[in-house]
């Protein structure tokens, strides 16, 4: 059988991935019930950074704005699931996002990407980046930095699917 799943995210990254003459941005989000880390790349794609965190209900409005003052190719979404691969309890947020998003947005590709120990990640990049303890606590900073890693992964895959 096969996965419309998989299809329409190979499509998805294939639009994203398409060399494109304009310098666009990929901005990549760690989708929570109550924030979001949003990380966003330089106009070259090579570097991810965190941009910032927002609270889940003012995303859309956020993202119109941003959308406004910077041209970006696609929206990569960190795809929440269990160790046995199955999705995990929050997916079904992150898809509701989804829906409302290509709504809003239908022109932005949208390209998932396994979130799967983005938290300790981030944590473990903070602590080797030398962020002191109490900013380590401040979890819009975990939030920011998971995004930013999601989007590390997305951007790895995809110079390594280029340079084969």
């Amino acid at each position: 059988m096969i996965n419309k799943f998989l299809i329409a995210q190979r499509v998805k990254h294939y639009l994203c991935n398409s060399k494109n003459t304009k310098l666009a941005r990929i901005l990549a989000i760690d989708y929570g019930t109550k924030r979001v880390g949003i990380a966003i790349t330089d106009p070259s794609q090579m570097i991810a950074s965190g941009l910032t965190t927002v609270g889940t209900h003012e995303l859309l409005d956020f993202l119109k704005d941003y959308f406004l003052k910077e041209e970006v190719e696609c929206l990569v979404v960190g795809y929440p699931r269990k160790m046995n691969n199955q999705d995990s309890e929050s997916f079904k947020y992150v898809k509701q996002f989804e829906t409302a998003f290509i709504r809003r947005f239908p022109t932005i590709p949208v390209i998932w990407v396994d979130e799967r120990f983005t938290s300790s990640l981030a944590m473990d990049a903070m602590i080797r980046g030398g962020m002191k303890k109490k900013d380590r606590q401040v979890k819009e900073n975990i939030d920011k930095v998971s995004a930013a890693i999601i989007l590390q992964s997305y951007l790895e895959q995809k110079h390594l699917k280029f340079d084969r």
